[in-house]
């Protein structure tokens, strides 16, 4: 009972340790409170040695106690409404001007102005009651579920917030934006006119001139000038036309246009309306090289060997078509991602083209090539049985037509050695048969005819 008595009066006369005290013998120095403690000091029997932290003032440093723990921070706001987040910005921008630079507290009123502009942003767009699809201008947005991943509003290229921000993406075209932008897109889907018109414009940066816009952006029609004022004007080198910054972020596309007639990969600045429409455009096959640059063929040996193992695909094809083992393993889904090679041996695609420049078309195409070949020529009985058999010669393997010794007519698609078809006759003798046998069956009926 003695030592809790002793205890209970040493803590009426000291100091709360949690409160802050701006040095650790403040209350000797303070006049009106010196002498009574002095007083009771006196009056206090001492304490025993195992006790000494509670008289050692410095010995509150080491636990930490002297930071301010349990008062107000700097810039607490309990703001409901957007006009008080206004206020409490304010007052927090005022309090960054005034705390000394790079000090701690003045990165902790910065993190707490970013919260303070979160959380008035989040009261202007609130994200409840949005609808998942929205359709505007051939556009099909859906609301996204990310909220990790950062990303550019495309209509007023801002940084959307998935945190506490509504945002939508196209699904034709990948446009991103906020909810509160939606109703300001003026802009049409490019998917749209990727399904009704899929062309290029093949002229090298057809450019015809500001004056021919207007001076105004040939997108949003926001006033614009080589000099920068009201607003820069900024070239797409696949349209030739000016946009203004909004409409231009200076992306980098590779150019349709200088790739059949240059064969030129370098990707240049476009528009954001151009790059999502030759994104679009990459793998469709629109591109017939030997009407748009035929002499491309005589500069590119990679085109010539492409255009070569397409043909024997072509021709081959046949064979898997009336294959039941061919149809069961589908052989003609290797060629899955380019339908058009098993259609014709004509159109091209920009990513076929990238394909071509890097290696890497050749390399596949190639081992589809043999793979198919295997399986004509040595896996199934019934495709070989397809084969053909030199009718100049008669000598010799089964021949296929795709083989790289073989020469196929034209007109009745027989095969024959290439040696023996240009050595004999440039005509083929099965057609030369056929011609024979129908001028014999004129012959004999042509007394019927002329009755």
């Amino acid at each position: 009972m003695e030592h809790d008595e002793k205890l209970a009066r040493f803590r009426q006369v000291h100091l709360n340790p949690f409160n802050k005290q701006p040095g650790p013998r403040q209350h000797e120095q303070e006049p009106g409170e010196g002498a009574p403690e002095v007083a009771v000091e006196e009056a206090l029997p001492e304490l025993q040695p195992a006790e000494p932290e509670f008289r050692c003032p410095e010995r509150v440093m080491d636990l930490g106690l002297s930071e301010d723990h349990f008062s107000r921070p700097v810039g607490l706001f309990l703001a409901s409404d957007i006009q008080q987040l206004q206020q409490a910005i304010e007052e927090c921008k005022r309090l960054i001007l005034e705390l000394p630079e790079q000090s701690e507290k003045q990165k902790d009123a910065v993190v707490r102005l970013i919260h303070l502009r979160l959380k008035l942003q989040e009261l202007k767009d609130p994200n409840e009651d949005e609808p998942n699809l929205r359709v505007l201008l051939d556009h099909r947005f859906y609301k996204e579920k990310s909220k990790s991943v950062k990303q550019t509003c495309d209509k007023c290229n801002t940084i959307i917030w998935g945190l506490i921000q509504t945002w939508y993406t196209c699904t034709g075209c990948c446009y991103r934006c906020h909810s509160k932008c939606l109703g300001l897109i003026s802009k049409p889907c490019v998917s749209s006119r990727v399904s009704h018109q899929a062309e290029y414009e093949l002229n090298i940066c057809p450019e015809t001139g500001l004056d021919s816009q207007d001076y105004r952006c040939a997108e949003c029609r926001a006033p614009i000038s080589l000099r920068g004022v009201p607003s820069e004007a900024r070239q797409c080198d696949y349209t030739g036309q000016y946009y203004c910054s909004h409409c231009h972020w200076n992306d980098l596309a590779v150019i349709p246009a200088r790739v059949v007639h240059n064969w030129d990969f370098e990707p240049r600045k476009v528009s954001r309306c151009s790059m999502r429409y030759l994104a679009l455009m990459v793998s469709r096959p629109v591109l017939r090289l030997r009407e748009i640059n035929p002499l491309l063929f005589n500069y590119v040996e990679e085109l010539v060997e492409i255009r070569k193992l397409r043909q024997d695909i072509l021709l081959m094809k046949p064979y898997f078509i009336t294959c039941k083992e061919a149809m069961e393993a589908r052989l003609l889904l290797q060629l899955q991602d380019r339908q058009h090679f098993v259609e014709n041996d004509e159109m091209y695609s920009v990513q076929d083209l990238l394909d071509v420049r890097l290696g890497r078309l050749g390399c596949s195409l190639t081992e589809i090539h043999t793979l198919f070949a295997k399986h004509i020529k040595l896996d199934c009985e019934r495709c070989q049985a397809k084969g053909f058999v030199c009718e100049l010669c008669r000598e010799g393997d089964v021949l296929f037509p795709f083989d790289s010794h073989t020469s196929v007519c034209t007109d009745c698609s027989a095969v024959f050695h290439r040696d023996c078809y240009y050595d004999n006759s440039t005509t083929c003798p099965k057609c030369a048969r056929l011609s024979l046998r129908k001028q014999s069956l004129f012959q004999e009926s042509g007394p019927d005819v002329d009755a």
